[in-house]
């Protein structure tokens, strides 16, 4: 078993690799793209205008990662790839967050345990859908907020919080290495939906509450391999795996995450760091106009991401988190923090990569980047005027009609943006 674990695992590598060239050593402009330099076209947008303006809304180059063992690098590219980390063995982290489709699947909603096929193609037979979509893992390490409510978040002490309370133990937490990201392993194993699947096996037998028979089943299961033990032990040195809690496997997906879908070489980085040359002209006139909108407020930093929570109108689709009377509606991160202030709040997505990784919003009701840049003019009535039959088929039935719920509560800072067909050219 551990054999055909390990070819997977150097099948996905290349794919890996493949994305690494792709959004780190991207094309060069050609001569005619390339910034001008003469002064014929005195309205052309500059580098120096485009470089202060991100500087004045604090944008900043991505940088590499730390220097991370290859050992555990190693273990946690397995584990990830791994279906033994699923109760009926048939789900992987990976099954939902393809390289072949950009670290996600494709997909509006998810689809896990029981599923058959990969990407857009996968299937349920019970129609089982996962509430939300699968976010992409790139550059996840400069993310303090994880998961669209960010239930895995580090918090203000260094400390990541998460929803195991207490039973994420202080020596669990000492494992930790790379902030919420190292913690991110740690619950879709214990989902039903997701990976622990409804019976058949000895982990869906636990109850959900008892996430640490989970965690331990999980260890007993890796532990029978002896090359994992291996592996595990050299990820760790000095620490025999008896001594080891699921926390430490956790910690190498992270690492794994961190190492290899960190990418800080993109043209927008060496835009940054002074290369005049590392966007065209219509980057930079699409930069400006970034700059200058409201789209900048809460896309910054290096990831294009405030790391804090909106609601933005989005159509609810899917089978929710349980919320409402509805039982299918999904109040974000309310239900982490108890707080009705953040009904329908949802983390700010990253917009590295973004062009690659659709659907977009938090429950994927947007297919296409354009689509959703477009909702954002007069989002009320773009909300108000939804089109399910946008959607792939096991999802357009699933609209729910919570559109005055949503926009009761809409941030205040889309009052009033109307976006022009040419100024979404741009931002495009």
């Amino acid at each position: 078993m551990f054999r055909r674990t390990l070819a997977t695992v150097a099948t996905a590598a290349a794919v890996v690799a493949s994305l690494v060239a792709c959004a780190d050593q991207p094309t060069a402009p050609s001569a005619s793209n390339r910034r001008s330099t003469t002064a014929s076209d005195e309205t052309a947008v500059t580098p120096r205008t485009v470089r202060q303006l991100a500087a004045s809304r604090g944008l900043v180059p991505l940088e590499r990662p730390r220097h991370i063992r290859p050992a555990l690098v190693r273990l946690g590219q397995a584990l990830a790839f791994d279906k033994i980390l699923s109760g009926n063995r048939d789900v992987a982290c990976t099954t939902c967050h393809l390289p072949a489709f950009e670290t996600s699947d494709g997909r509006s909603l998810s689809i896990g345990s029981g599923g058959i096929g990969l990407g857009p193609q996968r299937t349920q037979p019970n129609g089982v859908l996962i509430a939300r979509n699968a976010p992409p893992f790139f550059d996840l390490g400069g993310m303090r907020h994880l998961f669209w409510d960010g239930r895995v978040q580090l918090d203000s002490k260094g400390r990541v919080q998460t929803p195991a309370g207490h039973r994420l133990t202080p020596r669990m937490q000492r494992v930790f290495e790379f902030g919420a990201v190292s913690a991110l392993g740690m619950f879709p194993v214990t989902s039903r939906a997701e990976m622990r699947g409804d019976g058949g096996n000895e982990l869906a037998a636990i109850p959900d509450a008892d996430v640490d028979r989970i965690w331990a089943g999980l260890m007993r299961r890796l532990g029978a391999i002896p090359e994992y033990r291996r592996m595990f032990e050299a990820a760790y040195p000095g620490t025999p795996f008896s001594e080891m809690t699921f926390a430490h496997a956790s910690n190498a997906i992270g690492a794994f995450i961190v190492d290899r879908m960190t990418f800080a070489n993109a043209p927008w980085d060496r835009f940054l760091r002074g290369d005049d040359d590392a966007l065209t002209p219509r980057q930079l006139e699409g930069a400006e106009t970034f700059l200058t909108l409201k789209c900048a407020i809460c896309h910054d930093g290096a990831t294009l991401s405030d790391d804090q929570f909106h609601d933005v109108a989005v159509a609810q689709i899917g089978p929710g988190e349980g919320n409402g009377a509805s039982l299918r509606d999904d109040f974000g991160r309310m239900n982490v923090t108890g707080d009705p202030a953040d009904r329908y709040r949802f983390r700010t997505s990253p917009l590295r990569n973004v062009e690659l990784t659709g659907p977009y919003g938090h429950d994927g009701a947007y297919p296409t980047l354009r689509s959703f840049v477009e909702h954002y003019s007069e989002s009320d009535q773009r909300l108000l005027s939804f089109d399910p039959s946008q959607l792939d088929p096991a999802s357009q039935g699933t609209l729910l009609d919570n559109a005055q719920d949503v926009l009761a509560q809409r941030d205040t800072l889309l009052n009033g943006v109307v976006l022009s067909p040419e100024v979404v050219d741009k931002l495009m």
